[in-house]
């Protein structure tokens, strides 16, 4: 599969991640069971971005780094991946698709700290998926 492919492979898949996340989300919230979700047709991009710099930080690491550090350095490069994009469409639209503002544990209203777990598991998650888009088949 070529990058770009894969680029759009993620951006898909990001994007229908945090449908799932935001309805799951309202439910839990206030017991909405029409499970109404939400996201933004810049979340493709930005998604999208998984292949260009996750991809060869799972290369760099697999098999040499163990388990929990991988998880804290994926979760750390989605927290910076988040806030530089984030900042970057807050300067270039006026506001970011996403306002964490009313989080406790927010910063500039881009990130909120205690996403790293779930930023975390994301990235364990997605070795598989990156393996798997990029072995050829027999």
């Amino acid at each position: 599969m070529s990058r770009l492919q894969r680029f759009a492979t993620y951006g898909a898949l990001g994007w229908c991640a945090e449908v799932v996340y935001t309805g799951v989300l309202g439910y839990l919230g206030n017991r909405d069971r029409r499970l109404m979700a939400s996201t933004s047709l810049w979340m493709f991009p930005v998604y999208g971005l998984i292949q260009p710099l996750y991809e060869p930080l799972h290369d760099a690491m697999r098999e040499r780094v163990p388990l929990p550090l991988r998880a804290m350095a994926y979760g750390g490069g989605f927290m910076a991946a988040e806030y530089a994009t984030g900042f970057f469409l807050r300067r270039t639209l006026g506001r970011a698709p996403w306002d964490y503002s009313a989080s406790r544990f927010h910063v500039n209203g881009l990130i909120r700290l205690d996403m790293l777990p779930i930023w975390a598991g994301f990235g364990l998650a997605l070795e598989q998926v990156h393996d798997r888009l990029t072995t050829t088949p027999v």
